[in-house]
Order: C-alpha cells, then sequence, then structure tokens
C-alpha cells in the first residue's frame, strides 16, 4: 500500500477550505516480496491504532539501495523518492512526540532535518536512532501530490542535497525533501504542497471586498505583481454592482508568505495598530522634537546650505547632509535628514511577512548585515517583531517602497519577478536573489538593492557641483578616477560617479569607501572585540597594515594595534580567522 497525498473540500466555520488528505491506493510490487507494511492496513483496519512511517534517513538509504532514478536541473542534483512513507521490515520507524513529553528540548532551536525549511511545531515525529525531528508532513509525506491547480500531472517527491530552485507559493528557497513537477517544471516545499487553500479571501489591507477562487487557469493580469501567467490560477472580485471587479491576484500571490504569513490575527491587536499614528520622536514646539534614538538631548529644525561639509553625517544612515532639511541636536553633533527623522516606528515591508520596528543598534556594541543590501550598517535599522527571526533591514533598504522611483530609470519598479526567474542587476551585473530586487514591468530592467540605495547624486570636496551615478557601460576610455588616479574600466560591473560639468569622475568606493553606511565611532566585533571607525581626513593617509597601502577610502578601522583600509581587505586577508 503506498500514500497519495490529495485535496478535499471542507466546509469550517462555515466557509469553504480545500484541505489536504493522505490516501491509500494499492503501490505496485517495487519493493522486495517479503516486505510487508506495518500500517493502519496492517493491524486489521483498526482506525484506533496509529500508523508507523520509517524514518527519512532509513527511507533515504532505502531509496539508494534498491532505486536510482537521477535527474539534472540545472547544477543541482535530484533523486526522486520511489519508498513508501509507511514502515515495513526494513530500516527504522519514527516516534510521534509532543512537547510534553520531551520538556527539555528548546522548541526554537530545532529544524526539521526533511525539509531544513522550518522549525518544527508544538507536534513532531522523533527518531531515537538518529536523534533528528521532523515535522508530521514531512514524515508522512507520500510519493505523489494531486495538486488542485496543475492535475494535468501530480507533483512528485525528491530529495536534494542542495539549494535547487525558489518555492511555487512561499518563494523561498528550496533543498532537502520538495515537490516536484517536470510538465510545469515546479517546485513547491513540502509543507506549502500540503498547506489548506481558502476558497475566499478577505485582506482588508490589501482589497476592501472578499475575493473568490477561480477554478481555471486564465490569462488575467495579476494586480499584485502586474504579470499575466497561465500557470496560476487566480483570485477575483464577483460583484456586478461593483466598478471594481476587474480585480484579480495570482493565487501564488494571494497565498504568499512574504506577504502575509497565514496567521489568523481575527480579534486580536495588531502591533502596527498600536504604533499607528505615533511618530518616532516627541513634538516639544515648534520646530524642536525629542527623537526616540537621542533621548537626551532635543534636536531643532534646520535647512542645509548647498555647502559639501563632510562632518554632516546622518547618524541613522551614515550619508552625509549635502542640503535640505534636517535635524541637529542643540547641545552635541547629531544630525538626521529629516527623511531618517521621520521614519516609522514601525513598518509592514514587501520583503518580509511580520513587522519590521525600528530601533537604533548603539554605535559602541553592534553593527549588522542587512539583509538586503547585505552591506554592514549601524544606524538605524528595522528589526522584525518576531524575536526569534533575525531579519533585519538598514533604513535606506526599509525605506523602499512600491512603486520606486529611481532616478536612472524613467519608469517606477516593483518586486514582482517571478520565483522562478534568475535575475541579475543591470548595474553591477550580479546574480541576485529574485526577492532582493526590483524591477520594471515594461522592459527588462532590474536593479539589486545595493545598486539602488547608492546615492544617486554626491557631492566632491574639490568639485562644485554635484556628481551623477552613472553605469559601468557608460565609461569611455578617457575617464580615470580623480581620487586613486585608476582609470574607469569601460563597460565594467560597478557603476561611478561623474560630473558633466567638470569632467569629474571618480568610483563609488574610492568616494564613498567600502562601508559608506557606517558611521564614524567605536563598535564591536564578536570575534575581534571592540574596534574603532575612523575618518580618513589627516594630512598623510595611514598605512594598511594587511595589504602595505596607503588607505584610500574615506574611512578606515583600527583595533588599537592594527590599522586596516576596509572589511574587504581583512576579509582578503583573513583577519577574522
Amino acid at each position: 500500500m503506498n500514500l497519495v497525498g490529495e485535496f478535499h473540500k471542507v466546509i469550517t466555520d462555515g466557509k469553504p477550505y480545500l484541505v489536504y488528505h493522505n490516501v491509500e491506493y494499492s503501490l505496485p510490487q517495487i519493493q522486495s516480496p517479503n516486505s510487508s507494511t506495518k500500517a493502519a492496513i496492517d493491524s486489521g483496519g483498526n482506525p484506533l491504532l496509529e500508523p508507523l512511517f520509517l524514518c527519512p534517513g532509513s527511507r533515504w538509504k532505502l531509496q539508494l539501495d534498491q532505486f536510482y532514478d537521477t535527474m539534472v536541473l540545472g547544477d543541482e542534483f535530484f533523486v526522486k523518492f520511489q519508498i513508501s512513507p509507511l514502515f515495513d521490515d526494513d530500516g527504522h520507524h519514527v516516534l510521534p512526540l509532543f512537547w510534553c513529553n520531551n520538556k527539555e528540548a528548546d522548541p526554537h532551536d530545532i529544524e526539521c532535518h526533511a525539509c531544513m525549511y522550518q522549525k518544527v511545531g508544538s507536534y513532531y515525529y522523533f527518531c531515537a536512532e538518529c536523534d533528528k525531528r521532523y515535522h508530521q508532513e514531512c514524515i508522512e509525506s507520500p510519493l505523489d501530490i494531486s495538486y488542485p491547480y496543475h492535475l494535468q500531472q501530480s507533483f512528485q517527491l525528491y530529495v536534494s542535497a542542495r539549494n535547487v530552485d525558489h518555492c511555487f507559493l512561499c518563494r523561498k528557497e528550496l533543498w532537502g525533501m520538495v515537490y516536484y513537477s517536470s510538465l510545469c517544471d515546479i517546485s513547491m516545499h513540502i509543507l506549502c504542497a500540503q498547506a489548506t487553500i481558502p476558497f475566499l479571501i478577505d485582506h482588508p489591507k490589501k482589497h476592501d471586498h472578499t475575493l473568490t477562487l477561480f477554478p481555471r487557469q486564465a490569462c488575467l493580469a495579476c494586480n499584485v505583481c502586474a504579470t499575466v501567467n497561465k500557470l496560476y490560477p487566480t483570485y477575483r472580485l464577483w460583484c456586478i454592482h461593483l466598478h471594481c471587479r476587474g480585480y484579480a491576484v495570482h493565487t501564488r500571490c494571494a497565498l504568499r508568505t512574504d506577504i502575509c504569513d497565514g496567521q489568523e490575527l481575527e480579534g486580536m491587536p495588531e502591533e502596527d495598530d498600536i504604533y499607528q499614528n505615533v511618530e518616532p520622536f516627541q513634538r516639544i514646539s515648534d520646530g524642536i522634537i525629542l527623537h526616540i534614538s537621542h533621548d537626551h538631548h532635543h534636536m531643532r529644525f534646520e535647512t542645509s546650505r548647498v555647502v559639501y561639509e563632510g562632518n554632516n553625517v546622518c547618524q541613522a544612515c551614515a550619508l552625509p547632509i549635502y542640503e535640505g532639511n534636517f535635524y541637529a541636536c542643540v547641545e552635541c553633533d547629531f544630525l538626521l535628514h529629516e527623511a531618517c527623522a521621520c521614519a516609522p516606528r514601525i513598518m509592514l515591508h514587501p520583503l518580509h511577512p511580520h513587522p519590521l520596528k525600528l530601533g537604533a543598534l548603539g554605535h559602541e556594541y553592534d553593527y549588522m548585515i542587512c539583509c538586503a543590501c547585505t552591506r554592514m550598517a549601524n544606524g538605524f535599522t528595522y528589526m522584525c517583531t518576531d524575536q526569534y527571526c533575525g531579519y533585519r533591514l538598514d533604513v535606506r533598504c526599509a525605506l523602499v517602497s512600491e512603486p520606486f522611483q529611481y532616478q536612472g530609470h524613467q519608469r517606477p519598479l516593483f518586486l514582482s519577478l517571478d520565483p522562478k526567474e534568475k535575475p541579475s542587476c543591470h548595474i553591477c551585473k550580479a546574480a541576485c536573489d529574485v526577492n532582493k530586487v526590483l524591477n520594471c514591468i515594461e522592459c527588462d530592467f532590474i536593479i539589486c538593492f545595493s545598486c539602488a540605495t547608492l546615492p544617486y547624486t554626491v557631492k566632491y570636496k574639490h568639485d562644485e557641483h554635484y556628481l551623477t551615478f552613472c553605469r559601468g557601460d557608460e565609461a569611455s576610455g578617457s575617464d580615470w578616477c580623480e581620487l586613486c588616479e585608476g582609470k574607469l574600466t569601460i563597460g565594467g560591473k560597478q557603476g561611478f560617479y561623474k560630473c558633466d560639468d567638470c569632467c569629474t569622475t571618480l568610483h563609488i568606493h574610492c568616494l564613498l569607501g567600502f562601508e559608506p553606511y557606517m558611521v564614524s565611532g567605536p563598535f564591536s566585533i564578536e570575534i575581534v572585540g571592540k574596534m574603532q571607525l575612523l575618518p580618513n581626513n589627516l594630512p598623510t593617509r595611514p598605512t594598511c597594515n594587511l595589504c602595505h597601502s596607503r588607505c584610500p577610502y574615506p574611512t578606515f578601522f583600527t583595533d588599537g594595534k592594527t590599522t586596516i583600509c576596509s572589511f574587504k581587505c581583512a576579509v582578503d586577508h583573513s583577519y577574522f580567522d
């Protein structure tokens, strides 16, 4: 006997859902003749007796011993399962447990060792021989799932030792045990493939009306991702009395866990409502505020002159303040751009399903790596309100919203790429995570968060004009960097800054450094301890003790003994090893 995954329509609380079930069918004789399935069917059909399931480790070993059905997807290695999840004479089985049976275990530190995707919950399976824990869904995963949106071919169970793609539903990376359809070239996490599918969706924050599942695939433009794709059935608005009945959303977009994590919050106060209309500062008087990041001094609203002053640096984003409005501390040199000072205390960001809360790292103790642009930062950060999540964005990436108006492109940009895409940034030419790029829906322009959040115009102390960001393919053979006196690479992967009036050109790193979002001052690194980031404004530039060159960038590091020109140099010379 074998299990096959199917979806059945059920009514829960008066609402229709498609709910996943495992159904037993006869299995062709591909196992050894002496094997016997020990499951509910082996117990005389008594429904009160729990079936026994194979440990994934045993199931994997038996698969390799008896079968070798392989396929290659790109550079990744897939092996298709042909061993039933039901326990037979070979291998060893797993035990279903509750947390109350294992009080010493910390549920927040335990990851499922079958799908490698999510941590196990309050009910899980445990293998005493392997000392591993697994999701119930992963243990009971059948060889085939008949998915309601792709009835032309079932999804089959595969395993991969490496990341193979992105999940069709949640758009996150895949590896371990996954479901895959060769006909549609679609992969899904086991938990995503078995998730309940609602017929009706109420997202009052996204749309005022109830959306209904449209059972057929159709050529409808999605109002979330703005694309047309026949692979994705849709939710539509059915209301003859309303003018907005053209509203449609792909099921993939409507059920995306990076938009909504699926938790039922009805009747519970939402965290963003708690902070609704609460500014990140207290208004003391006209033009005077007390900001949460600098709550021991008042700050005064000011307007900057168009004069380059290298010391006027925003403590939130670490970028210079050239002109426009800003807030200045009345007692010290703490400065904030107006946009940074007004950044909301809590936000819902399209890159992450949970609310993000504003916090200041405190330059003396910490720094972070932004999850969008992967740069170091020690100013304002947005942290996930789920204490076990660890997701963080620097303030520059956090303030990116859709539609994003990038000055280097004439049309707005969106987070709308299909999860099957393998994009590369048109600026730096680097391969990117599909969830970390912005794209134009009218042309093929794609830009990563690292390039999109670079300042588009900057000031240089030896030029009275603004310098504008240019792409690498805009360089000419006569362009050379004013600071390092090196040639600009024609068609290079990195952009550069240029003043069209004075023909001044500068490399990005020469002008901004490798750590443009790090504010000068003390901070600590767990491996090496306390360090200092210092401005490189002395009459004579210091010499880096690692590469033995003059420090060329606007800032440099020191641990009190060793001078380091950049974090990149430290990594290249194994300083942290």
